[in-house]
């Protein structure tokens, strides 16, 4: 329960766990949900992984920290084992998200600089999401989160998403553009999934105008689509690269990965952290890749991706108030014709954890591991939330509902 003590920035649900196991967690109460967001695209492995479990008892019984005043070999190995995945050339180590983007912003401001550009611009897009540090918020193209924290940092270009036109069209008007930083598909605007070719053709703009490309996969990275990086869906390699979430399992890490003319941007002193790329962390991200790479576990969010998105199609696809279904690998959306915040608590009474972005997108990121069966009990219980909360909101006449069998 939230306390008088705690600054008021959440509105969480009327629940507290107390452990997991796998794509399950338990409350205070005993009883058993299944966890159809992972904290937010973050467990991948799931609660209590194991593997994950040991290497963090192992690396706190020998070393927690010593500062990047000296060498971290288990930074360097962590480095090397991300750039050789997403075909990059170096790494800064960060603690989320947010600060991931916050090393690319102040790159491409450096690289612009560096050019001499005198006010170097960077090209975002509509719906976007890329943290809350004063940055990070100014680049996202979400109002309600900017509003009240004005003057927000200028520089910023935006133009609507997946709309290569009105990328070229800013290239024209400004010469001060240097980079375009833009998520391969968006997280919190939806789960909006650009058509194909749109991150070829980003590339190809940014190559013809020698502006960097920069990629916020802190969502879709660590195999959440399908492939290790959403850009290689395409076949494209970004100038930089920015890495979260699914990379600790629950450990605070954050990546900025960086290639070509990017990589040799950043000298000493351009950029710190004291806590970045500590031991404890970089032994549970390596411990991490190497979870991934064991259970194959891009190809079986490939594969079991296509399965959710074909069940879900197929039991919500006709329902009257379902506007669309779509995803791709583990990353999934079920967009409804009204705001649907009350479906939070209406799942929760199911033994469903789910979440609801852009007001009316019911966003589905569940653990990589989970199984065939407990992507049926998903399927069967987001249905018989869905289909109760719009009897319940539907007004005037609408297509009849009828009632979900196998629910207990």
């Amino acid at each position: 329960m939230t306390t008088s003590y705690q600054m008021p920035v959440f509105a969480g649900l009327p629940v507290a766990f107390t452990h997991g196991e796998g794509s399950w967690l338990w409350d205070t109460q005993g009883k058993k949900y299944l966890d159809a967001l992972a904290g937010i695209a973050v467990c991948g492995l799931g609660h209590a992984n194991p593997a994950i479990t040991a290497a963090i008892c192992d690396q706190a019984g020998k070393l927690l920290h010593t500062s990047n005043w000296y060498q971290i070999p288990l930074q360097e190995k962590l480095a090397e084992r991300l750039c050789k995945l997403a075909g990059m050339t170096n790494a800064f180590f960060c603690n989320s998200g947010a600060e991931a983007n916050e090393a690319a912003i102040k790159l491409a401001r450096l690289y612009g600089h560096q050019q001499n550009i005198l006010t170097p611009g960077i090209i975002v897009t509509e719906g976007s999401f890329h943290g809350r540090t004063l940055a990070t918020l100014s680049a996202t193209g979400n109002r309600k989160i900017q509003a009240g924290f004005e003057p927000l940092v200028q520089g910023f270009h935006r133009v609507p998403y997946n709309d290569l036109e009105a990328v070229r069209q800013v290239g024209e008007r400004s010469k001060e553009i240097v980079a375009v930083l833009v998520e391969p598909i968006t997280g919190e605007g939806g789960v909006s999934i650009p058509d194909a070719g749109y991150l070829k053709g980003l590339r190809q703009i940014c190559d013809e105008r020698g502006w960097l490309l920069m990629l916020d996969e802190i969502q879709t990275g660590m195999c959440r689509t399908g492939k290790w990086f959403a850009c290689q869906h395409e076949g494209v390699v970004p100038d930089v690269m920015t890495l979260a979430k699914g990379l600790g399992n629950g450990v605070p890490i954050g990546a900025c990965l960086a290639h070509g003319k990017a990589a040799n941007v950043f000298k000493p002193g351009s950029h710190g952290s004291t806590f970045s790329g500590n031991p404890l962390v970089c032994r549970v991200g390596l411990a991490v890749i190497d979870e991934l790479e064991k259970g194959k576990l891009a190809s079986r969010a490939a594969k079991l991706g296509e399965r959710l998105l074909a069940k879900l199609k197929e039991a919500l696809g006709q329902v009257a108030g379902v506007k669309n279904i779509r995803g791709r690998g583990l990353m999934l959306a079920v967009e409804l014709d009204r705001p649907c915040k009350e479906l939070l608590q209406m799942a929760l009474e199911r033994g469903l954890l789910i979440n609801v972005t852009a007001d009316s997108v019911i966003r589905l990121l569940p653990p990589l591991i989970l199984t065939d069966d407990e992507a049926d009990i998903l399927v069967r219980e987001l249905t018989g939330a869905v289909r109760a909360f719009l009897e319940k909101t539907t007004t005037g006449t609408r297509e009849h509902l009828a009632p979900i069998g196998g629910h207990t």
